[in-house]
């Protein structure tokens, strides 16, 4: 399984990732179109190819931009995060700079030919000419994707940083928001395979990561159009956090189903590629949690407190009473769900807790 099968008409991903589209498109046209104004009121007409400006020109460099670079920007987000995903770090960097590199080169051909043609009224054979002396006898073209380079590098290495860290995660680091620890309400949400060790043993040990791999791929998918922050990764086990209240119990929820139908949705892909279509658990449980930061050499954002361990339980409990989605009485209490959505299972009481806990089934 590749990005590309999830990556389809109605992807709820390529939703999410939209909005990182929209706002690169943006902000790349912007920085465009900030150094075209700067170059065209200031450089020697003989060495930049715009420094006979008008309205028009303005008007018209700004559509083709938003264009051009909304069009590279979805290049970056799906074609080449799809097709680059399997590469090491250092060759997908290298491999999208040069292609974004090659793209703004094009633009900027194609930009020029619209503006000498159509505004500056030259024949093509005369901006042809026009061309060559600017791309190949000055510096124009070289020093026009040159600039852009040091913003695409930028751009990687933010996108990379946000996938790392969770989106908002690595932005409440750089501040410093957490060196001093705080208690929050939140939402903890527990989730994992079921029945993982036997399909470990069938698959084995590379087969099973591969499967694990695309397992927490198709879940993540669904947490993260919930607005869903991923808290961490451990095995097979997703640990996801909302802050608490009622809309994002009600996302939370959401989330379980759309998980599942993703997962459901490529269940051909995952017994054409593994003969297993897999089934996952859940705990969710909400209160507070202190969270602050830790580490040296790797700092991360850590969360403590009974409603982690509780929220942990819940999810081991899934087991031990068959069921597949499991949440406490206070999150029942958030979602205000109908008496046909959940099942009252009653007191239960789970290892390391001193008094048992309320629990509802999700009947989803």
């Amino acid at each position: 399984m590749t990005l590309s099968d999830l990556f389809n008409k109605n992807s709820i991903l390529k939703r999410y990732y939209f909005k990182t589209l929209v706002v690169i498109g943006f902000f790349w046209t912007l920085f465009d179109y900030s150094r075209f104004l700067a170059l065209s009121l200031f450089e020697e007409a003989q060495d930049y190819p715009f420094a006979k400006t008008s309205q028009s020109i303005f008007i018209l460099t700004f559509i083709i931009g938003l264009i051009a670079y909304s069009t590279l920007a979805y290049w970056l987000i799906f074609p080449l995060k799809s097709r680059l995903r399997k590469y090491p770090l250092w060759l997908n960097f290298l491999l999208k700079t040069l292609i974004l590199c090659g793209g703004t080169a094009v633009y900027a051909i194609i930009n020029f030919y619209i503006v000498y043609v159509f505004i500056y009224g030259q024949s093509p054979i005369a901006a042809s000419r026009s061309l060559f002396h600017f791309a190949f006898q000055s510096s124009w073209l070289l020093s026009y994707v040159s600039s852009r380079l040091l913003l695409y590098i930028i751009t990687l290495f933010a996108l990379e940083i946000n996938e790392k860290y969770s989106p908002g995660v690595f932005t409440d680091i750089f501040v410093g928001k957490y060196l001093a620890p705080k208690e929050e309400n939140r939402i903890i949400f527990f989730i994992d395979l079921k029945d993982s060790t036997p399909i470990a043993e069938k698959l084995g040990h590379k087969e099973y990561f591969k499967f694990i791999r695309d397992v927490i791929f198709c879940i993540s998918a669904g947490i993260t159009e919930h607005d869903g922050r991923i808290y961490q990764y451990v095995g097979d086990e997703i640990v996801v956090w909302w802050p608490a209240s009622k809309i994002n119990a009600r996302k939370c929820f959401k989330s379980l189903i759309e998980s599942r139908k993703v997962v459901n949705k490529n269940s051909e892909v995952f017994k054409r590629l593994y003969d297993i279509v897999p089934e996952y658990k859940a705990g969710i449980h909400v209160g507070n949690v202190t969270v602050g930061q830790i580490g040296i050499g790797k700092k991360e954002l850590v969360m403590s407190g009974d409603t982690i361990n509780t929220a942990a339980r819940i999810r081991t409990a899934c087991t031990e009473l068959n069921q597949k989605f499991l949440v406490s009485k206070e999150m029942i209490e958030l979602l205000e769900m109908e008496d046909f959505q959940s099942e009252n299972l009653g007191p239960v009481e789970m290892k390391g807790k001193n008094q048992s806990l309320e629990l509802f089934a999700l009947k989803i």
